[in-house]
């Protein structure tokens, strides 16, 4: 519930940007009103909620986040506006330094524009963080560059160019711009955003469910590992 004269400084990520490029801005709406707003022609595809800080002085708020960031070096992308070549836990950690010093301030971390609750954190470990997870990477899985995968809603074979870009018709993706512009109409959600490993495959197999085998895979080695030198 939005407090008696607060306002929020939000951070938004944008799955046509690069990795390492947010926006900073306020609002005295809730967030995901004003995110909706910047779904324009402009930019192909919606912004993501990555994080966000309630406060009655989110004014201040938002102008020393810039000026923090510009003291690292000139990551402004363009001077008169909120968008920073800065990577967004990088953003997120700065929201934090200054929430301490702010008694009504509250920091709220998003996944797939959704609130991480802290009730979906486990009562014996309340200082664990959730992470949002990075990107995909082809390396997570094992597949190379040149290799093809599959856009699983129209069985288009596309070709891996990068570690996180793919090849179609002579241009270049990253997986979830290529999902927002060649998902049918009819199988379109209601937000337009994706997350793109989930809508390739490879032999078969959904990227996704790949990378989740061997997250578990690399978490159970590192418990064995852990164990025996116990």
């Amino acid at each position: 519930m939005k407090k008696l004269n607060s306002g929020f400084v939000y951070i938004l990520t944008n799955p046509s940007f690069r990795e390492d490029w947010v926006k900073i801005g306020k609002s005295i709406r809730p967030v995901d009103i004003r995110s909706k707003e910047l779904d324009n022609t402009a930019v192909p595809l919606p912004f993501e909620i990555f994080a966000t800080m309630q406060t009655a002085k989110y004014n201040e708020v938002e102008k020393l986040v810039h000026k923090t960031i510009d003291r690292l070096t000139d990551l402004r992308i363009r001077q008169n506006r909120e968008f920073f070549n800065v990577a967004p836990q990088v953003a997120l950690d700065i929201f934090k330094d200054i929430a301490q010093t702010i008694d009504d301030a509250v920091v709220t971390e998003y996944e797939n524009n959704l609130p991480i609750s802290r009730a979906d954190r486990s009562p014996a470990q309340p200082n664990v963080r959730t992470v949002k997870r990075g990107r995909f990477k082809f390396s997570m899985v094992g597949i190379k560059i040149g290799e093809f995968i599959t856009f699983t809603p129209t069985d288009i074979q596309v070709k891996v160019a990068s570690d996180d870009s793919i090849e179609y018709e002579g241009r270049i993706y990253k997986l979830s711009p290529f999902v927002g512009t060649f998902m049918p109409a009819e199988r379109r959600n209601t937000s337009g955003a994706y997350q793109g490993a989930k809508y390739f495959s490879y032999n078969g197999k959904i990227l996704d469910d790949l990378r989740k085998a061997s997250e578990r895979y690399d978490n159970a080695e590192k418990y064995t590992v852990t164990a025996i030198e116990q």
